[in-house]
């Protein structure tokens, strides 16, 4: 698991869209925080807060051919 050291102004969907680019931000979003209850009621950030960067599977589709996947 990585962790990020956030700077004034983050927020949640903001670290998803840093750190998972390619990712369903929205989803990623609630895993993020379930990855870092302490911080379950902050909205906005300040600096210097140590988060958790879970690592998130990549999706495959059971309807694709595996060499797709």
């Amino acid at each position: 698991m990585k962790h990020y050291r956030t700077v004034q102004g983050d927020t949640w969907d903001l670290i998803a869209y840093k750190h998972y680019p390619r990712k369903g931000r929205e989803l990623i979003t609630s895993i993020l925080i379930q990855a870092n209850t302490e911080f379950i009621n902050t909205v906005i950030f300040p600096a210097g807060c140590i988060i958790n960067l879970p690592d998130i599977p990549a999706k495959t589709s059971k309807s694709l051919p595996p060499w797709i996947n």
